[in-house]
């Protein structure tokens, strides 16, 4: 990817809401996107997360505004924008490999009669950023669950995106798996200044990599860099009292399910 420094875009959320079948999904939702940074999305499980982000893809209606803006702050038409979803379902016995799928979107042939030495290339070129270029010829449904998150990624920044959104992109990943992915993307996206939007349930993993943390449960509760905003209280007011929080040095906290007696 070339350097995206001179074309920095970030997201103004005014007022979003949005309601699907009858039902009140976002209300009041007010926030800044930091154009060139590492944006982190977190809430608890119906929170609206995975919502959001489909509205700043245009996929569902809302009311309010999102706007894209220049590094100047003034509006502009809705940028290349890169997506990896929370789920990506496939045929595992389907014969298409690696190269297949990072040049699905240059076919017009089926996918396993031809590839041009250009657009090989450039998923040799795409996979050697991800560090997987060994997976080149690997179908897709023998990869593992770390291997795959990162050929998504490497569809997903292929075109250059100026803003890159990902829904908890490290879900079912093994702990190395999730820290070799995490060290990945934040070297990208501090060499490329792409926008970076990351929806995650860890909070570790918010904690090291964000530089900019946006609390939301139906509505924003907070915002702003994760040593002000992650703290037991937000956190609290987030996944409800009844959320077991486990506080450890270097502002690092655990959540899980226990009921506090």
């Amino acid at each position: 990817m070339t350097s995206q420094n001179n074309n920095l875009c970030y997201i103004k959320l005014d007022n979003v809401a949005i309601k699907i079948g009858g039902i009140q999904i976002l209300h009041n939702v007010n926030a800044s996107i930091d154009g060139g940074k590492i944006n982190a999305l977190i809430g608890p499980n119906g929170a609206g997360k995975t919502t959001l982000l489909s509205a700043i893809l245009g996929l569902i209606p809302y009311t309010g505004n999102i706007i894209f803006c220049d590094k100047n702050g003034n509006p502009k038409p809705k940028p290349r924008i890169g997506y990896v979803p929370q789920r990506f379902d496939f045929d595992t016995g389907t014969p298409i490999t690696v190269l297949d799928f990072l040049t699905l979107s240059d076919k017009t042939l089926p996918l396993w009669f031809w590839h041009s030495k250009k657009t090989k290339l450039e998923a040799i070129k795409i996979l050697r950023e991800m560090k997987a270029e060994h997976l080149l010829y690997r179908p897709l449904g023998k990869l593992s669950g770390g291997e795959f998150q990162r050929v998504i990624l490497a569809m997903a920044i292929k075109n250059e995106p100026e803003i890159i959104l990902l829904d908890e992109p490290v879900s079912g990943i093994d702990v190395a798996g999730e820290e070799m992915f995490c060290e990945l993307l934040t070297m990208l996206q501090k060499k490329d200044k792409f926008t970076l939007l990351l929806v995650s349930h860890d909070i570790s993993v918010v904690n090291i990599h964000a530089d900019k943390v946006i609390c939301l449960n139906k509505t924003v509760i907070n915002q702003g860099k994760p040593a002000d905003v992650i703290n037991p209280e937000n956190l609290r007011t987030m996944y409800g009292s009844h959320m077991g929080l486990h506080y450890h040095k270097h502002n690092h906290f655990e959540l899980n399910n226990e009921v506090k007696a």
